[in-house]
């Protein structure tokens, strides 16, 4: 018979989108994420070639990136980093032991794997815990339904609960508030500057089919902006490919309108919990050349929030409290 005071047991799975491991994977990475039909809403074989055909197209491109970052995506490290910390932080007190593990969305370790490691762990719930505070189909919503499919697989019947979304869970605003004070106040005069929060973008017909993404970036920014003191301040929306109209202001408008009325800039990527292509090479590299040769009076880029202390206690709020009812 089992000890009644035997601790229980909770999987806590952590969703994100997954990188190229090597410049080998770039391509492969391209195609899972354009097969996906929460990107690509194509039936097969369309869908399929389609897929093929931009993977083989952007290959060359995005390789030349990932060049930029030492030939690989460090995501998968730094989601490494976030669910050690979340453990360490769930499992300081309580009755329960708590285990972490990581479901990447496009490369390993993709959701097959993920799940028979949680069926091997044998907890009695589960939390699905996404690594994107704002929901949309593109990314929790897609996530959910690949692991669903991939924990049915595995044989995992005990419960579970899904965080959909936290945009405006009080200590994650406070780990936003935080990195963006740290690089403020090393500024000689911060009010010189505007606060651009670039997040990534969307079609805008995915916004209008009823997708909350742009609603709840908005909750996130106008919640920073309120402990920040709102200071100037704009919204923008980056990383857009493909011929459909996506949801404005774009960042590089934005760069422009701000140097435009002689402000410097401070960036924050304000939809992403960890550095990636996106950061390091948009952010850092592309939009940073783009304003110096329009003649920005400074650029700055705020870090992405990755294991900040109040980052992890909002992960560990939102896992203690998924099954309280």
């Amino acid at each position: 018979m089992a000890d009644c005071h035997e601790k229980q047991k909770v999987a806590v799975v952590l969703f994100n989108l997954g990188g190229p491991d090597s410049l080998k994977a770039v391509k492969p990475f391209l195609f899972n994420l354009f097969y996906d039909p929460a990107i690509i809403a194509l039936k097969n074989p369309l869908r399929w070639v389609v897929a093929k055909l931009i993977s083989s197209r952007r290959a060359p491109i995005a390789k030349e990136i990932y060049k930029q970052m030492g030939g690989k995506s460090p995501i998968l490290p730094q989601t490494e980093a976030q669910a050690s910390a979340l453990e360490e932080l769930l499992n300081l007190s309580g009755d329960t032991t708590y285990r972490c593990f990581i479901s990447m969305r496009y490369w390993t370790p993709v959701s097959g794997e993920t799940a028979q490691k949680v069926a091997a762990f044998t907890p009695d719930r589960i939390v699905l815990l996404p690594l994107y505070p704002h929901y949309s189909i593109t990314t929790t919503g897609s996530s959910f339904i690949d692991w669903m499919k991939s924990a049915v697989t595995a044989g995992l019947t005990m419960p579970y609960r899904a965080v959909r979304q936290y945009p405006d869970q009080e200590n994650y605003i406070a780990a936003q508030v935080k990195v963006i004070e740290d690089v403020r106040a090393k500024l000689d005069h911060p009010e010189n500057y505007r606060i651009l929060y670039s997040a990534h973008g969307l079609p805008e017909k995915i916004i209008e089919a009823g997708d909350p993404y742009r609603d709840q970036i908005e909750m996130t920014c106008r919640l920073v902006q309120e402990k920040l003191g709102n200071p100037d301040h704009m919204l923008c929306f980056q990383s857009r490919v493909g011929p459909l109209k996506w949801i404005e202001p774009y960042t590089e408008d934005a760069i422009k309108q701000t140097v435009s009325d002689d402000k410097g800039i401070i960036i924050v990527p304000i939809a992403f919990v960890s550095e990636h292509s996106e950061t390091l090479v948009e952010l850092d590299i592309e939009y940073r050349e783009m304003a110096t040769e329009l003649g920005a009076k400074d650029y700055v880029r705020v870090p992405a929030i990755g294991c900040q202390p109040e980052y992890i206690k909002a992960l560990a709020h939102l896992t203690r409290s998924a099954f309280n009812d």
